[in-house]
């Protein structure tokens, strides 16, 4: 992942995942790569050959929306991965120029509000899913929602974490395509690099998903989790982004009200409160503050 031409590495990984009968084709046969040619996507979005081979190979950086949408087309992509690809043909700010006036740091009113929070696990990270600040009921969800961990490497690397999530698969393949989202064309963010590097070198699942570039918007979702201390949960996530802040997310766990899963969290927020129930208001604050 050397970011020098994002556009090309994302219009080749694309066509590969496009079977020829899918668009209208002869089928592979004895085709020496899986997808589409070069020349059939040029063909089939109306352009020419030479000018699809100058895209690919970062010759030519300006694009217009219409010849995108085009590619878009015969490449099969959703609005989401459509809208991904028109980021990447366009001119982008340099680096550090977008997060220049805001801050990474939580703001303190975030904080007090999730430590406000006890039958709600909450937690704050930021675009590369490092952990920043998480309230006592979050902890207790899993040890990796506390600030220094990066829930997605967590996710791929810690065992527990497989365990502890039943829809470990569908979570993975999640993860990786809205950490391609969220990188769009920043790929030679050296956070996001190193981040990518490790996680390629140390899973095989990673490097697998992260290699197909399919790319989703951050949103809510159902978790289904095996807690070791209070058995099975389905929480239905909220990610809010923070104002002001440089790409900050405040996520929010919840039950449905009078559901096993309500009953569940507030048995396991009573065995996670310390005596005296101490925890409240300043949690959050003190762990950010250890950073």
């Amino acid at each position: 992942m050397d970011g020098s031409n994002a556009l090309g590495e994302f219009l080749r990984a694309r066509r590969a995942l496009v079977r020829p009968e899918e668009v209208g084709l002869p089928g592979e046969g004895l085709r020496r790569v899986p997808g589409l040619r070069r020349e059939e996507v040029a063909m089939l979005a109306g352009i020419s050959s030479d000018y699809y081979l100058r895209l690919e190979q970062g010759r030519d950086r300006n694009p217009s929306v219409q010849v995108i949408e085009a590619i878009a087309r015969v490449l099969r992509l959703d609005a989401d991965a459509t809208a991904h690809l028109v980021g990447l043909a366009q001119d982008r700010p340099s680096p550090g120029v977008r997060s220049a006036r805001r801050t990474r740091q939580v703001p303190a009113s975030l904080l007090q509000l999730i430590d406000g929070w006890p039958r709600n696990p909450a937690y704050v990270q930021n675009r590369y899913t490092d952990c920043l600040s998480a309230n006592a009921l979050a902890t207790a969800l899993t040890p990796n929602y506390r600030p220094g961990v990066n829930i997605l490497r967590a996710v791929f690397l810690d065992p527990a974490e497989r365990e502890l999530r039943r829809d470990w698969e569908d979570l993975t393949e999640e993860g990786v395509a809205v950490l391609r989202s969220e990188a769009g064309a920043d790929a030679d963010d050296p956070r996001l690099r190193d981040l990518v590097g490790e996680l390629s070198l140390r899973s095989e699942r990673f490097r697998t998903l992260w290699a197909r570039h399919e790319v989703r918007p951050r949103r809510g979702r159902v978790s289904h989790l095996t807690h070791p201390q209070v058995g099975d949960l389905d929480l239905q996530s909220t990610k809010l982004s923070v104002d002001g802040t440089d790409g900050l997310i405040l996520v929010v766990f919840h039950a449905g009200p009078g559901s096993r899963s309500a009953e569940l969290l507030d048995i396991l927020g009573s065995l996670a409160a310390p005596p005296g129930d101490g925890a409240g208001q300043g949690g959050a604050r003190e762990r950010i503050e250890e950073q």
